[in-house]
C-alpha cells in the first residue's frame, strides 16, 4: 500500500527558518535557534529553548494554528491544483495527556487552521494525538486514502510546542530538560511542518516501506510481571525498522542514511543504535544519521513532517546522504515508527 504514496511538496515553520528552503539550508549549515527563554530552571538560570521567531503576543492554540496554516499554505502554493481537489488533512498534535499541551481542543484547532487557510470543505480533517511518531501513523492513513481512491491528495501537518509553562514545569520536575545541572536532557522547541502526499506516479520522492511498533521498556521504563524495570533492548524500534525494510525489500545495510528524532537524552541514542546493530548484517559503508533536534530542539508532533521535508529537500538538491533514507521517531510512551523513502530520477 505504501508504494502508492509520494511526497510532492513540503512546508516548514521553525526556529531557524519560516519556510522549508530556509529551514533546510540552516539545518544543513548546522545553525540552531537556541536562545534563553522567559522560563527559569533556577535562580538566574533561564531555560534554553528554540522558539519560532514570530510575535510573542500570539500564544497557545492561536499560535499553533498560525504556524500550521503557514506550513500547509506553503505546500499548497507549490501545487495549486491541490487546493481545488479532494484534499484531505491529517493533523498531528501533542499527546492528549501531555502536561501543558499548547492545544486545548483538537477540533477547534482544526477549525482555526481551516479559517486561516480559507479552506473549502473539499475533504475531511483527521487528528492524530500521538506526539512525535504521529506522522508515521498519518502516513499509513494517507497511503490507505490514496490507494482506495478516497482522496486525490493528502496533507500531513504536524504542529507542537514544548515552550509552555505547564510543559516546562513538568519536564523540569522530571529532570528531563537540558540545564546547567543536567547534561542528559533535551532543549524544548516548537515548530510546524507539512507534507503534501499524492499518488506515486506524481512524484519522485516515494514512501517505500513503513513500520509501526511499541517499545515495552519506554523512557519511563515499564515494569514486568514481577515489578522489575524492563531493560532497554530496542525491541520496539527494531520491529518498526524490520517491518519498514521488509516492505521495501532491502536490508539495513542497503540504506543510504537515516534521520532520527534524537532529542538529546541518552535513551533515544541507545534505542536507535540498538535497532541498527540488531539488524545490520555483514560489512557495509558509512551510514550517516541526521537529527533536526541539533537545530530545533524537541519539536514534538512536528518532527516527522520536518524530517521528511529535510530528506525530500536534500534529495532534490543533491546533498542527501544517499537513497533510500529511513526516518524514525518514537514517543515517551513507547510508540515507535520507521519509514523508508526512495528518490528516483524522473
Amino acid at each position: 500500500m505504501t508504494a502508492e504514496l509520494a511526497i510532492l511538496a513540503c512546508g516548514m515553520v521553525t526556529a531557524v527558518g519560516l519556510d522549508a528552503p530556509s529551514a533546510c539550508a540552516a539545518m544543513r549549515a548546522r545553525l540552531d535557534g537556541f536562545q534563553e527563554t522567559r522560563f527559569q530552571s533556577g535562580p538566574d538560570e533561564p531555560v534554553v529553548g528554540a522558539p519560532v521567531p514570530i510575535t510573542h503576543e500570539m500564544l497557545g492554540e492561536r499560535r499553533m494554528a498560525y504556524m500550521a496554516a503557514a506550513a500547509i499554505r506553503e505546500c499548497l502554493d507549490a501545487l495549486p491544483e491541490a487546493r481545488a481537489a479532494a484534499t484531505h488533512l491529517i493533523l498531528c498534535v501533542a499527546e492528549a495527556d501531555r502536561p501543558g499541551s499548547p492545544v486545548g481542543d483538537n477540533a477547534r484547532l482544526a477549525q482555526r487552521i481551516g479559517a486561516l487557510l480559507a479552506r473549502p470543505a473539499n475533504g475531511p480533517t483527521r487528528v492524530i494525538s500521538e506526539g512525535r511518531p504521529s506522522g508515521h501513523a498519518a502516513l499509513r492513513t494517507a497511503a490507505r486514502l490514496l490507494a482506495n481512491g478516497e482522496a486525490e491528495y493528502v496533507v500531513i501537518a504536524g504542529v507542537d510546542s514544548y515552550l509552555t509553562s505547564g510543559t516546562i514545569t513538568h519536564f523540569l520536575g522530571e529532570n528531563r530538560l537540558l540545564t546547567p545541572d543536567n547534561a542528559n536532557g533535551f532543549i524544548p522547541g516548537e515548530a510546524a511542518a507539512a507534507i503534501l502526499c499524492g499518488a506515486a506516479k506524481r512524484g519522485a520522492f516515494q514512501l517505500a516501506g513503513l513500520g509501526l511498533s511499541r517499545e515495552p521498556a519506554f523512557i519511563y521504563n515499564g515494569l514486568d510481571e514481577e515489578g522489575a524495570h524492563l531493560p532497554l533492548r530496542g525491541d520496539g524500534m527494531t520491529a518498526a525498522y524490520r517491518d519498514a525494510l521488509s516492505e521495501c525489500g532491502i536490508e539495513m545495510a542497503g540504506l543510504g542514511y537515516r534521520i532520527a528524532d534524537l532529542i538529546g537524552e541518552q535513551y533515544w541514542f541507545k534505542q536507535s543504535a540498538l535497532a541498527s546493530i540488531r539488524l545490520v548484517r555483514g560489512a557495509h559503508g558509512f551510514q550517516d544519521v541526521w537529527s533536526p533536534a541539533e537545530s530545533l530542539g524537541n519539536v514534538g508532533a512536528a518532527v516527522v513532517p520536518v524530517m521528511i521535508a529535510m530528506a525530500m529537500t536534500a534529495a532534490a538538491k543533491g546533498y542527501s546522504g544517499g537513497t533510500p533514507v529511513l526516518v524514525e521517531a518514537s514517543s515517551d510512551s513507547g510508540a515507535c515508527g520507521a519509514a523508508v523513502f526512495s528518490a528516483r530520477v524522473q
